[in-house]
């Protein structure tokens, strides 16, 4: 091989490794849900979120709910009050252990204090067999 072509080779390898390193990578999370760098947002397959319930993704902070079949809403997991992030959905309410505060699985509304404010809204929409949260 031609040197020129051994230098052109190189080049084109380092400009390869180069693209997949700015690549965005999926990574899955402990609730099943898959974190995807960039826009796409966050994909958590819809057999994951029960009806009359949900699913607390910490690692992304994002609460995802289905209060009633088909109907899916998504919220920050992080509680208006001290900013802790909320750790269970219990009777239709999601709960911060830290001081108590809960919060409507249907919109986020504040069901019980210290909390005053309701959890922050997030974009959910439907994906074939996922939900993507933005």
């Amino acid at each position: 091989m031609e040197r020129r072509t051994v230098f052109q080779l190189g080049i084109s390898a380092l400009a390869l490794a180069g693209v997949a390193a700015c690549s965005s990578p999926s990574t899955a999370t402990p609730g099943g849900t898959t974190s995807t760098a960039g826009n796409a947002g966050i994909r958590i397959p819809l057999s994951n979120i029960p009806v009359g319930g949900g699913l607390i993704d910490a690692n992304d902070k994002v609460v995802v709910t289905q209060a009633t079949a088909g109907q899916y809403k998504a919220f920050s997991a992080v509680c208006q009050h001290q900013g802790c992030t909320v750790g269970s959905i219990e009777d239709k309410n999601i709960v911060c252990p830290c001081h108590g505060s809960a919060y409507s699985i249907v919109d986020g509304s504040v069901v019980n204090g210290p909390t005053t404010k309701p959890l922050i809204a997030k974009t959910a929409t439907t994906d074939g067999t996922d939900l993507v949260v933005t």
